[in-house]
This record gives structure tokens, sequence and C-alpha cells, in this order.
């Protein structure tokens, strides 16, 4: 009798917890995102171990099956160690800091120019500069190589500067660190741009103020002040342009610097157990990045910008003279940066030999059948072909649905853990959700290229749609949880008191309130994932998603095409960007002083 009651009402406890409908989601989203974000790192982890039969590693190893530690051995001291270790590694670490120098320093001058001086085209030179971020990451990687390359020096064929001026950059220019380090920075440089203008708009006048009346030099405030004020949003972006510098597929690729993703395609195929050490490698680095971050932002330091003494920002006033140099020099490099690539892209298409500008041609578009053309391998036209239309059409599908179950399932999240933010399970739900965020795309991507052979998703839109979920889930939790925190319960308790379903509540209260912000948690997974190719490189065959074709045009030589999927990508993704703007009110540089 006496067990039957403690069933009952244990019974009863639990009736009572998931009749909230923010426990269940808690529950089952807990459940659902840990196993599709740890079970396959887990899985690539004992891949490490792993003696994969028909590789090299049978023959290291001297055993045809099992597990066994010799991976390490060889990957950390065998013969190829240097080539496919230590090169690699010291280079990623050489890239990612370079990156994140660049970034920092170039947007956060952009940042300070525009919130704290009196310069001139701030409105267009706010506007321009995100476009580098909102292109694919290898946009600028492609105009660096068809602007400096030379048939002399890179060999293959010229490009603009030793084609029509004779000019030709040693090789350190046109390949390895350098450009790399360039490209990479100047595409995260918008992550600077905007997290460190966020804090220069709102800080509080006040704490400079007080500096000046002291008499204190304007650069020991900049210096001693200032500086220290933004030191969360630039430890924020080291953490952001690191980790995905460090993850960066395409820009070494196409620039031919050997880094940690970079050997891990080359070596995937014949020594797979080191591939997925060198994707743990970069796992733990960005884990590693995530702590320091996370330590040096929870001292016992203030970073106190906002006191709401003082709405007044002081502006800094440049002379006459710079208050248009400067903005003129910016408007150059915004330009090369933003508008240059799709002009570039575009002539590349109309070129009847790659690198010859003397010559113009349609039929690298309008060509119906590629087999009596020359240089065309078969292929038709990008107008009439079909696996380009088809890798499209496919790239759609695929963000789609990832921008649907990642905005949803985000949307849900935000709305749990807003209703729950002092339970740790909450908080488990919200670090487990942000977590595929903060690890490189290619050690996801890795990690389901192993999960997905294992359970027999390999090939198949499902495994995309399963990591562009997972990869863009934070982006749609963290706009929907910011905008949920704003609203108050008792809106939603109003309802509740008249016997209101959940669901109603959700879709004729809660939605329609905060619809700007969730609709941006929607749109940018779609954006995002309709120009990745780190992420799904290693997932599918190529013709199944357009950035993937784009690849294997180029490693084919067809930099026509390569460079018309570019151009038909990016014109697309900023009529994208341009309808978010337009349907949300919303855009990046919007509320920074752009």
């Amino acid at each position: 009798m006496e067990q039957n009651k403690n069933f009952s009402l244990y019974r009863n406890k639990i009736k009572t917890y998931f009749s909230k409908p923010e426990n269940a989601i808690l529950v089952v989203l807990g459940i659902l995102l840990s196993i599709f974000t740890l079970a396959p790192l887990v899985t690539i982890l004992f891949d490490t171990f792993k003696i994969h039969v028909g590789t090299v590693e049978t023959v290291i190893s001297g055993k045809t099956g099992g597990y066994s530690l010799s991976n390490y051995k060889d990957l950390l001291f065998g013969n190829l160690s240097k080539r496919n270790l230590r090169e690699p590694f010291m280079n990623t670490m050489y890239l990612s800091i370079l990156s994140t120098i660049i970034a920092l320093v170039y947007g956060g001058i952009v940042a300070y120019l525009i919130t704290r001086t009196n310069m001139k085209f701030k409105k267009f030179i706010g506007a321009v500069f995100i476009f580098t971020y909102i292109m694919p990451q290898w946009t600028m990687a492609m105009v660096w190589r068809n602007l400096f390359n030379s048939n002399l020096v890179t060999g293959g064929s010229d490009g603009v500067l030793a084609s029509l001026f004779g000019i030709r950059a040693p090789l350190w220019v046109t390949t390895g660190l350098f450009p790399s380090a360039i490209v990479l920075g100047l595409h995260y440089a918008p992550f600077a741009y905007i997290l460190i203008g966020g804090v220069f708009k709102n800080m509080d006048a006040n704490l400079e103020e007080a500096a000046t009346i002291l008499n204190t030099p304007k650069h020991k405030i900049f210096f001693r002040v200032t500086l220290p004020m933004v030191l969360p949003a630039i430890l924020s972006t080291i953490l952001l342009v690191f980790s995905s510098s460090m993850g960066s597929y395409p820009v070494p690729h196409y620039l031919k610097l050997s880094t940690l993703s970079t050997r891990y395609v080359e070596i995937a195929a014949q020594r797979p157990g080191s591939a997925s050490i060198l994707s743990v490698i970069m796992i733990l680095i960005g884990i590693t990045i995530l702590t320091v971050n996370q330590r040096a932002t929870s001292s016992r330091k203030s970073y106190t910008t906002v006191t709401g003494k003082s709405g007044q920002v002081t502006k800094v006033r440049l002379g006459k003279i710079s208050m248009y140099t400067i903005p003129s020099v910016l408007i150059v490099l915004t330009l090369f940066t933003s508008i240059y690539p799709i002009i570039a892209f575009a002539v590349e298409t109309f070129l009847q030999n790659p690198g010859d500008y003397s010559q113009f041609t349609l039929k690298w578009w309008i060509t119906k059948t590629g087999g009596g053309e020359q240089g065309m391998y078969g292929q038709a036209g990008m107008l009439y072909n079909r696996e380009i239309w088809g890798g499209f059409i496919g790239s759609i599908r695929v963000a789609l649905f990832s921008a649907f179950f990642a905005g949803t399932i985000g949307l849900l999240v935000g709305y749990a853990v807003s209703k729950k933010r002092r339970s740790k399970y909450a908080g488990y739900v919200n670090a487990i959700s942000f977590l595929p965020y903060l690890l490189p795309s290619l050690s996801v991507g890795a990690a389901y290229f192993v999960f997905g052979n294992m359970i027999g998703l390999w090939g198949t839109y499902t495994i995309l749609i399963i990591v562009g979920t997972i990869k863009y889930v934070p982006f749609a939790s963290r706009s929907s949880l910011g905008a949920m925190m704003q609203l108050s319960s008792e809106i939603e308790e109003a309802a509740y008191i008249q016997n209101i379903p959940w669901y109603k509540r959700m879709f004729r209260i809660v939605i329609p309130i905060q619809k700007t912000a969730i609709l941006s948690g929607y749109l940018l997974p779609f954006m995002t994932a309709l120009r990745e190719l780190t992420l799904f490189m290693l997932l599918v065959p190529q013709a199944m998603i357009v950035t993937t074709l784009l690849d294997y045009y180029d490693e084919m030589g067809l930099y026509a095409f390569s460079s018309g999927i570019n151009l038909i990508l990016i014109v697309f993704i900023l009529i994208i960007n341009k309808v978010i703007e337009t349907l949300t009110g919303a855009s990046l540089d919007k509320g920074i002083g752009g």
C-alpha cells in the first residue's frame, strides 16, 4: 500500500513537471541536442584509435582491424610527422593569430571612427563594410588569386596585374600565409566592427570626461580608459575569429597554405585515424580558447560602460583634412573588398581563356552542349547546365530545411531557457545548443562524416540538414533568447488564466510581439547554410550542392564556371540580405552608427 502511494506521488510529480511546456521542451531538446552534438564528437574520438581496413594504418599497425595507439604514434613520431602535423599546426596557429590581429585592428578602427568621431560618409562605409562577411568565405581568396597570379611565379594563367600591367608579385604575396591571413582578417573584420562598435556606441561619456578634467593626454585616455572598457568585446572577437580561422578550409586551400584543415582533407583517404586526430586537436584548441575567454570575462573586474547618468557620447573631432581623407581611404578599401569581387567574377565569365583579357565570349553562359566547344570538357553553358542548377536547388533545399529546424529549435530553446533561467538544466541546454558554434566547421563536418558513415547517412540531404541544423541552432537560440528575456511573464500569464492552450499563446501572443528577432533566427541560418562549404564538403558527393560543385570546377580549371557560380551566389545572398532588412527592419550595421 505504501509502495503504491509513493508511486502515485512520484507519477503526479512527473505529470505536474511536464504539464509546464517549458519543462517538456527543455527535457526533449536537452536529450536531442546532447545526442546530435556529443555523439559525433565521441564517435570521432573513438575513430582516432580505430584501424581502418584498406588504408596505410593496417601496414603501420600490423593489424587488419580493431583499435590501437598506432595512429597517434604515426602522427606524432612517424616519418611524415613534420608534414602531417607540425607544419600544418604551426601554420594554423600563425594564420589564426594574424587573422585575429588584422580583424581586430581593421574592424576596431572602423568601429571607433564611425561611432566616436565626426568622420564623413559613415552610412555608406558602415553598410558596405559588412559585405565581406555576407559573401562566401572563399570570395576574397579567389579575387586575390585572380589579381596576383602569374604564369612565371605560380604557374597556370596570368592574373589581372600580370596580364594587363606586367606586374608579377613574388610568391609569398600570391600564395601562403600572408595572403591567407589578409583574406581571413578582412572576412572576419565585421565581427570586430559589430561587437566593438556596439560597446563604443553605448559607452558612458562620463568615463572619459573624468579623465579629461584631470588633464590626461588623449592617447592615455584611449589606452587606459576607453580600451579596457571594450575588453569583453575584444575577447569575444578573438574567440570568434580565432576559432573560425582555425577551421577555415577554402581560403588556405585556394591560396596553397598547408593547415590542419587542408591536411585533414589530404590524408583522410589513406590515414583516416590520423585525420580524426587532427580534427580532435582543432576541437581542443577551440575549447581552450573558449575557457580562457570565459575566465577572463568572469573575473571580479567590472566592465560597466552604461551607467544611465549620461546619454551623451563625446565625438572626437577630426581635422578638416582627416575628416575627408580617412573615409576616402576606407571607401577605396571597402569597394575593393566588397564591390570589386562582383565585377571581377562577372568579367571572368566572359573571357575566352582564363587570364586573357584580349578575347571575350558568351560561350560559358549560352552553350547548350559543350561537346564541340574547346576547353569546356563537355560541359554545357551555365544557363543550360543541369549540374549547376541542380546543385543550386540542392543548396536552397538544405538551407531551407536547416533554417526551419534550426530556427524552430532555437525559438524553443530561447523560450524555455528564459522561463527557467535559474535552472541548472536550462543552463546546460543553453550551453549545449551554443557549443557547435565555437567548434571549427571542418571538425564538426569531420565528426558527422564518421558518424554519418556509421549510421548509413553519408551522401544524403538528411545528413546535411542534420549537421546544418546543429551548427546553426546557436544563431537562432541567441536571437530568440535575447527577445524572450525582454518579455514580461505577465503577458503570457493573462492568457494562461483564461485556459488558452500553449500553442495558441505562442502563435497569438509571444511570436507576434517578437517577430523581428524570431524571423532573424530563421533567416540568418538560411543565408549561412547557402554559402557553406567547409561544413558540408566531407558529407556528400560534389554535385549535390553548389558550393562543393564550385570547388570541383575550380580543380578542373574551369575558372569561368567557378567564377559564375560565385557571382550567382553573391548576388543571390545580397538579394536575400536586402529582403531580410526590408522584412525585419534589421541590419548588421544599424544601431552601430553606419
